[in-house]
This record gives structure tokens, C-alpha cells and sequence, in this order.
């Protein structure tokens, strides 16, 4: 509970004396009965905003029948204040619509004061400053009061406060009366970014490349004519081969695959299957001899398969119903019936489909592997964004390997080809170095590239991030549970955040409920500067400056921010005024 008002009754006689402010003067004189208390009394950063109540209790036979008097809280901060709303009140003879303040009776009012949080308030001042009116006097319009000696303004004060300007907001600063001072603002540690979610890249480091060519051969033959074998389509073959052939990061693997068309019986096909496949290898052994490669040799029997693919994108008639055949029996020998009785089609089946089967096919399935990590960091640092598949920045972003800033360049490059995996997981690298407003616009391009679950989420963690929880209500619904416990937190519901969050996010709400053994739990063995400093905070709330010391320290050794930080706190407050020397 704190006076409205301090000044001595004799101060105050020689003040209102001399103040002209007629039905001022008995209230100056008593003004110290008037009672003023602020909740809470330190003030907390909610929900983006800065919101306190204010009652202020007027004792019996004090409020003067025909004043009025205007109070406006104001937080002031170095470069800047932000007025609340004006709160009026008046005697019981005022012909006027303020709240009334019974001389007989007294009265008690609380005003709600709300201001949107400005990272200047970390280290502000909430301040009330008072305006008088009497019906006659020197205060017959409002007039401003000086809440800390009941002084109103000097002719020298008055000219000031009519010119305006820095000085004359000096002035009023120096007449408020200042309840509160400095903002809790650990909500804003909340680690948001730590709960978003990345897009999977889709890299392997190895990958597969298969290239094909066929030896074609005459129906129910196994031999293969000079034509046959040297066809273009097997000198490309053989000249991939051998381009590859010297990268050591390459392995090819060379098949050779025998098959005949389904026609004809079975058992036949499968022979012949065979033998194909033995004459194809030795082909192959010729068209790449010198290599240094092994062949494998195998027979597949009738190609159904290869009909099936063939069919389907064919321009046959009834190929619907050819595909349907091929569903509908199991049997080698019931399907070539039933095809074969379909005789509207039969003919364009067996000039165009079937020659293609009877082949060995040529298969060389390359395993080819990619950059190593360190490869990649090298080139990001080299600046040749160029030379990586857009695959690769996207990996090397998502190993940790790579600074914060290193992070945002490679993604910056990969989202010049588009994609919402490189706009999502460039949103995240944003939130990671406290760019909130450049990561809710990369998640947003992210959801015009296409949408998905993760981006959702990190779209309600990034409007939570800065300070918009009307905004991220829209997505929390589908979010994870992690981001529904963040958004509780930064709602001000702490006791259900810390009940369902982990680590560093699950101290910070513990400490805003003062909880602060758990806390102490939830961070034993982080040991980040972030952790540090949070331990200071809470050795600070528990009187232990011994511990404050050292976790302090230790929090401005690995990083540097937290000795210009700590001098503004308002949970160091206790801790500072120690003297103690870092």
C-alpha cells in the first residue's frame, strides 16, 4: 500500500497556500489518508501487454464537494511514454458525468491500466499525474499537480509546460508520481523457436540412377543379330558407363535381364527367358569389355509386367479392358487366352506390344554418392550456393553444423527455387536469432508453396512470438501440444504451461508461477548462457546472491548481451542493489 501523496503537513500548508487552488487546499492538507495500491506490484509483460489495476481509496470527509480531480497513469521509459486512460473524478456538487467521491462517505476506485508492450519498458516507470479544477482560483481549468510535494506549477513551470517540447514533458515527469517501476519481462524468453517444427529435406546422401538398353530379339529366338547390337540406344549405354567408370564416387552395378513376350506356352518362354538372358550377358561383356566390371545374369520369364506398362501407355483401343483382363486372372496361360480371344485388339497387340518384350535388358543401377557435410559447409562459407543441389543447402542447414547466420544465407539461396521446405525451414532459422517479423512472412510463402502440418504449427508459434495471441488462436487448434502449452504460457496461464512443457520453456513458466524448486529441476543440466542467467533470476527471487553471482557470470561469459541486460531488469533488482561486482 503505498500514500498518493508524500510531502509533510507542513509542506503541504506552504504549498496550498500559496497554490491558489481553493477547494485543493483541506485535501492537500489531508492527503495523506488517501491510500493507493498496484497489482501487481511489480509489473508483469502478458500477452503483449503491460496491464496493472490501480485503487486508489479516498478516506471520509476528504473529497471537496466542487472539485475535480483528473489522473492519468503514463509508463516512461528513456525516448518515450505511452499515456493510459484518463480517469476523472469529482465532488458531489460537480454538475458533471465523472465518478462521483462522496465527501460523507469516501470511496474507493480501481482503474485497469493496459499498455502494449514497447521493449523500452524493461526499464520504465508507471507514473500518475494529477490535474486540479476548482470553480474559483488559479485552478479553474485543469491544472497540473505535482503528486510528490502538492506543488501546481510556477509561473516560470506554467510558461514551460505551454511551450511544449522535451522540456516540458521533463516537467511532467518530475510532478508524476511514480507507483511502479520496471516490467517483468521473462515471457518474452519463451523459447518459440525451439517448439517449431522443420520440414523434412528429402536428401540422401546416396542416391540410385538407372539407366537402361535393350538387345531385341526376333520371336522365339535367343540369338542375337550384328544389328541388334549395336543400336544407339547401347552406345550411350556403354559411353555413361564409362564416364562413370573413373568417379570414386560412384558404384554402378551392371544387370542383364532375359525376358520373352506372353505368347506362346510357358514353360518354353521360360527357357527361352533364359537363354536370352545368357547371350545378352554375352553381348554385354563385349560392348563393355575393358571396364573392369562384373555382370549379373538372371531370366524373369514372361514379361507381364513390361506388357501391362506397355498397354497403359499405348494408344490401343479397349486398352481399359486389356488391363482389366490382366487383373482379373492370375494364370500365365488364361491370361494369353483371354487376350488372345479379344481378336478386335489381338493383331495391334502382337505388331505393337509384344515385339518390345522379347528382349535382354541392359540395366546399370548406379549408386552414386554425394558431397560429405564438410564439403558443404565449405562451399556455404565460400559463398558458391551455385554449386549445391537445392537437396544439399537444405540438409546442411538442418545439422546444426553451421552458424544461425550461415543457416539463413544457405536457405535464402535454396528458397530462389521455390518450395515450402526451404521457406519453412528458413522461418524457423529467423525465430532462432529473434527475426520474428522476417519468419512469419517466410512461413507464410511456405503456405502458398504448400501447406502443411508443420508449417501450421509454426505459423500459431510465430504470431505467439510476437506478441500476436489473438492471431496464432487460428492455428493453435491443430498445433502440437508443445505449441498449445506456449500459447498458454504466453496467455499468462503458467501453472498449465509448466504442467506440460519440458526444459528450458517449462523454468521460464515456473519461475513465473514461483516454482521455483522445479525450475531449478527443469534446467539442472542445461548449461547455456539462457540457463545462467534464468538461475540468477530465480537464486535473486530466493535471496541466495551468492549463487545469483556465479550464474551471472557465467550467463555474460557466453554471452556478452546479458551484462547490459542485467543492469535493467526488474528481477535483478534486489541482486543490483547488492553492489555486488561482476
Amino acid at each position: 500500500m503505498k500514500n498518493l501523496f508524500k510531502m509533510s503537513a507542513m509542506l503541504a500548508v506552504v504549498v496550498l497556500t500559496l497554490s491558489g487552488c481553493n477547494c485543493f487546499k483541506k485535501m492537500a492538507k489531508n492527503q495523506d489518508d488517501v491510500k493507493l495500491t498496484v497489482t501487481p506490484e511489480v509489473l508483469v509483460l502478458n500477452n503483449g501487454k503491460v496491464e496493472a489495476d490501480i485503487t486508489v481509496e479516498f478516506p471520509v470527509k476528504y473529497f471537496n464537494a466542487k472539485a475535480v480531480l483528473k489522473v492519468t497513469p503514463v509508463m516512461v521509459f528513456e525516448g518515450g511514454e505511452v499515456a493510459g486512460t484518463t480517469q476523472y473524478f469529482q465532488g458531489s456538487k460537480v454538475d458533471d458525468n465523472y465518478t462521483v467521491i462522496d465527501k460523507k462517505d469516501g470511496g474507493k476506485y480501481t482503474m485497469h491500466v493496459s499498455f502494449p508492450y514497447d521493449d523500452r519498458m524493461a526499464c520504465s516507470q508507471l507514473q500518475l499525474r494529477a490535474e486540479i479544477k476548482c470553480p474559483k482560483g488559479a485552478c479553474k481549468e485543469f491544472t497540473l499537480v505535482n503528486l510528490n510535494n502538492g506543488a501546481i506549477p510556477t509561473k516560470e513551470e506554467a510558461a514551460i509546460l505551454e511551450a511544449g517540447g522535451a522540456e516540458a514533458d521533463a516537467l511532467k515527469r518530475q510532478f508524476g508520481l511514480t507507483i511502479a517501476e520496471g516490467v517483468n519481462t521473462l515471457q518474452k524468453d519463451l523459447d518459440y523457436a525451439s517448439a517449431m517444427q522443420p520440414m523434412a529435406s528429402g536428401y540422401k546422401n546416396v542416391t540410385t540412377e538407372v539407366t537402361k538398353a535393350n538387345y531385341m530379339y526376333a520371336i522365339n529366338s535367343s540369338n542375337l543379330s550384328k544389328k541388334a547390337q549395336s543400336s544407339d540406344e547401347l552406345t550411350a549405354f556403354q559411353e555413361n558407363v564409362a564416364a562413370q567408370k573413373d568417379n570414386d564416387r560412384i558404384k554402378q552395378n551392371i544387370y542383364v535381364n532375359g525376358y520373352a513376350s506372353p505368347d506362346g506356352p510357358e514353360k518354353f518362354n521360360d527357357k527361352l527367358s533364359a537363354a536370352r538372358s545368357e547371350s545378352g550377358r554375352k553381348a554385354a561383356e563385349k560392348l563393355l569389355a575393358d571396364m573392369g566390371l562384373e555382370l549379373d545374369a538372371a531370366s524373369y520369364g514372361e514379361d507381364w509386367e513390361g506388357f501391362k506398362e506397355l498397354v497403359a501407355a499405348s494408344d490401343i483401343e479397349d486398352k481399359e479392358l486389356i488391363l482389366s483382363v490382366l487383373e482379373s486372372y492370375e494364370s500365365s496361360s488364361e491370361r494369353e487366352e483371354q487376350i488372345k480371344n479379344m481378336s478386335q485388339v489381338f493383331g495391334a497387340l502382337k505388331e505393337e506390344i509384344l515385339p518390345q518384350l522379347r528382349r535382354a535388358q541392359l540395366v546399370n543401377s548406379s549408386d552414386i554418392t554425394g558431397k560429405t557435410d564438410d564439403e558443404m559447409i565449405a562451399l556455404v562459407r565460400a559463398g558458391k550456393f551455385d554449386e549445391l543441389t537445392v537437396l544439399e543447402k537444405l540438409h546442411i542447414a538442418s545439422t546444426g553444423k553451421l552458424t544461425p547466420n550461415e543457416d539463413i544465407a544457405v536457405l535464402e539461396a535454396a528458397t530462389a527455387e521455390g518450395g515450402a521446405v526451404a521457406y519453412n525451414n528458413l522461418g524457423i532459422a529467423y525465430a532462432k536469432v529473434g527475426e520474428g517479423k522476417k519468419a512469419a512472412e517466410a512461413f507464410a510463402k511456405a503456405v502458398k508453396a504448400g501447406n502443411a502440418s508443420e508449417i501450421n504449427n509454426n505459423l500459431a508459434l510465430v504470431n505467439l512470438m510476437n506478441g500476436d495471441t489473438e492471431a496464432a488462436k487460428a492455428y493453435t487448434a491443430n498445433a502440437s501440444n508443445e505449441a498449445k502449452a506456449l500459447a498458454a504460457a504466453a496467455e499468462g496461464n503458467y501453472a498449465q504451461a509448466q504442467s506440460q512443457l519440458e526444459g528450458y520453456n517449462a523454468a521460464v513458466a515456473a519461475t513465473m508461477n514461483a516454482d521455483y524448486t522445479a525450475a531449478k529441476q527443469y534446467i539442472a543440466n542445461n548449461t547455456t548462457a539462457e540457463a545462467d542467467y534464468l538461475r540468477a533470476v530465480i537464486a535473486t527471487k530466493q535471496g541466495d546472491f551468492a549463487t545469483a553471482t556465479a550464474e551471472l557470470k557465467s550467463a555474460i561469459a557466453k554471452d556478452a548481451s546479458y551484462a547490459e541486460r542485467c543492469k535493467k531488469d526488474v528481477n535483478l533488482r534486489n541482486y543490483i542493489g547488492k553492489e555486488i561486482t561482476l
